[in-house]
């Protein structure tokens, strides 16, 4: 088997790991052909840096033969599908070419578990070994550790790599004895756990520079969950995925709903779960992260599972009306951020504009918000949303969409009249 016939087969076999994430981006030449800059091709994914930016990546297994027989997974042991494997050094030969065709920045790198989980993360080791020391490759370089492996090929991967990453891939121990009976969730957690050491005594040591000098390691760890693929539901999937934050650090959870694969284990559903669940989870995860709500609020016991018609922030608001009509002139910016359509930089914009003047309409328009999802949700200087009350079925009703977006998308009004937001004040 040849080079090419060996990436078209572990590329594709790459793809089912959301960890590394795809900005689906593609550039091309001016012919429509694959030029020098092309982002295209068998193993060329998009992820993003640490400081944002986003980036080409070569994404591929070093094998996809395996020991163990997670049943959701394509490549696991009583699967039949094509085999395939790489020697360290072709992966690095392949890395190196790509790189300096302009056509990556980086390498994603995982790998099936052969012989044993020590003697895979060597292997895996290996390639990102040659590549920073033999080559002296200064490129991204995400690499899949695996849980089973020793501490200290861990903390070796993490010398080499600028993000590494665990995939936890169900929520609760039950699910992985019935699905993956190989992976064991404490002994994962207790690698993460190794992982944040090591990552917060780096950076504890690039702040006290008289300190004995700590070796390099990454910047952070990631984890991937599947969804749909056993019984948990929503509030069992978030409420791992914030113990996960809180207890790690991790800088990411992917949420990848499962799809049915080829010749499927009886154990998997037959049918894959709405992709609208799996963007609600990454709805609700932000808010997690970033908006100061609780798995508790955003799921209860009677509703365990997000709602699939409505973002899940305005299901919160719609279940709180108690808390709306929020003056924008006088709440917090933790209440602020809450507001259905307002996110963290438009609530600090609003903070700033209403020290020089209690906002109006016209205030609220320039600054560019989405003027049909908030207005039911706030009272400014010339606005309160007395005609149309916070009734949650006909509010509902009003920011229902096509049940086959995965977002509300709103036209965003921008008039530059008072009469015309006099008109839509009326109206609501």
């Amino acid at each position: 088997m040849d080079l090419q016939q060996k990436l078209s087969i572990l590329a594709d076999a790459a793809k089912y790991d959301a960890s590394c994430a795809s900005s689906g981006a593609a550039r091309k030449d001016s012919r429509g052909g694959r030029g020098v800059g092309s982002t295209g091709g068998a193993g060329i994914c998009h992820s993003y840096t640490p400081d944002g930016r986003c980036i080409s990546l070569l994404k591929v297994l070093l094998t996809n033969v395996c020991l163990y027989d997670c049943h959701y997974c394509i490549n696991r042991r009583s699967s039949d599908v094509r085999r395939a494997r790489f020697t360290p050094e072709e992966v690095v030969k392949l890395t190196l070419d790509f790189y300096k065709r302009n056509m990556i920045e980086g390498l994603f790198l995982s790998s099936g578990i052969v012989q044993s989980a020590d003697h895979t993360m060597e292997r895996v080791i290996q390639v990102a070994r040659s590549l920073r020391e033999e080559h002296d490759f200064r490129g991204y370089i995400h690499l899949k550790t695996i849980p089973e492996a020793s501490p200290e090929l861990i903390e070796m991967a993490g010398r080499y790599a600028d993000r590494i990453s665990l995939n936890i891939e169900l929520p609760t121990q039950a699910g992985l004895d019935q699905l993956a009976p190989e992976k064991n969730l404490a002994r994962t957690e207790s690698t993460m756990g190794q992982i944040r050491h090591r990552i917060d005594e780096r950076k504890e040591q690039s702040r006290s520079p008289g300190r004995a000098k700590v070796p390099p390691f990454a910047t952070g760890q990631s984890t991937q969950m599947l969804v749909g693929a056993d019984a948990a539901d929503d509030a069992t999937i978030l409420g791992r995925a914030d113990h996960l934050y809180r207890s790690f650090r991790l800088r990411r959870v992917y949420y990848s709903s499962f799809s049915p694969i080829p010749s499927p284990s009886q154990r998997l559903p037959l049918v894959s779960p709405p992709l609208v669940r799996e963007h609600r989870l990454y709805q609700a995860d932000w808010l997690l992260r970033f908006y100061g709500f609780k798995v508790e609020e955003l799921t209860t016991p009677a509703t365990p599972f997000l709602n699939l018609t409505l973002d899940p922030k305005l299901a919160w608001a719609l279940n709180h009306r108690e808390l709306f009509p929020m003056d924008i002139n006088v709440a917090a910016r933790e209440q602020l951020v809450r507001i259905p359509g307002l996110g963290v930089r438009n609530a600090d914009r609003i903070i700033s504009a209403r020290r020089f003047t209690r906002l109006r309409l016209t205030d609220l328009t320039l600054l560019r918000l989405p003027m049909k999802k908030i207005l039911p949700f706030i009272i400014a200087a010339d606005h309160t949303p007395h005609r149309l009350g916070l009734d949650a079925d006909r509010l509902s009703q009003k920011f229902l969409t096509n049940h086959q977006q995965l977002e509300l998308d709103f036209d965003r009004i921008t008039p530059t009249r008072a009469d015309h937001l006099s008109t839509l004040s009326g109206e609501l």
